[in-house]
């Protein structure tokens, strides 16, 4: 059993505010009417990575701009776990008051290799969707559950942050700041217990010859 190089964890809240539903639904209402926006972004990681690289080469892409995708990976991240009810407070501040996610950075990426994670990515991302689907499932019936008593089981929350530790790496990625594929794993409950074995990246040795 091998780490995958990226921790994402959450600590689920004592007692979640009824108010704050209001607001989850609200996003929920907005994110559906412009779902367009989320395609662009999920194609833009990939993109901007590739630019990155093209300009500077796989190297100065991890040590520069590196920390800087990740930075904007944690706030997108913080904010659906907002959504997904595993914190309960929106992210106005730092990504860090509401979630836990380190990126060991590795690889040599290039060019071709960050623009073939558009493909690569598919499997993962129609597993991850079709996990999303019982997560819906899970976020109505805890929706209820906190409108009654302000809280809902650790068994719904932790799998709905397995749901978002898969996103979480499937990011990673799909940015190319990891070499290594994202484990198929639902790993539950607090990052350590029972890490996922890692995958090795399904990328023919054509694609590292891309531009550096």
């Amino acid at each position: 059993m091998t780490d995958y190089p990226v921790m994402f964890n959450i600590h689920k809240p004592e007692k979640f505010d009824r108010v704050q539903l209001a607001l989850r639904l609200l996003i929920l209402v907005i994110l559906s009417l412009v779902e367009w926006v989320l395609a662009i972004i999920y194609l833009a990681i990939a993109g901007v990575a590739a630019i990155f690289i093209s300009t500077k080469g796989g190297e100065r892409f991890l040590n520069e701009d590196g920390p800087r995708m990740k930075r904007w990976l944690h706030w997108l991240l913080a904010i659906f776990s907002y959504v997904a009810l595993l914190t309960d407070r929106f992210p106005t501040e730092k990504p860090e008051g509401s979630v836990t996610y380190e990126i060991t950075t590795g690889g040599e990426p290039t060019v071709g290799s960050a623009l073939l994670r558009l493909i690569f990515s598919i499997p993962s991302a129609f597993v991850l969707a079709l996990l999303g689907i019982i997560g819906a499932i899970i976020w109505f019936i805890a929706a209820v559950m906190v409108l009654i008593k302000e809280d809902y089981p650790e068994g719904l929350y932790n799998f709905n942050l397995g749901v978002m530790r898969w996103e979480a790496r499937l990011l990673a990625y799909h940015s190319s700041l990891v070499d290594t594929y994202p484990p198929f794993s639902l790993d539950t409950g607090q990052e350590g217990a029972g890490a996922a074995p890692a995958v090795p990246s399904p990328e023919p040795a054509s694609a590292s010859g891309g531009t550096e």
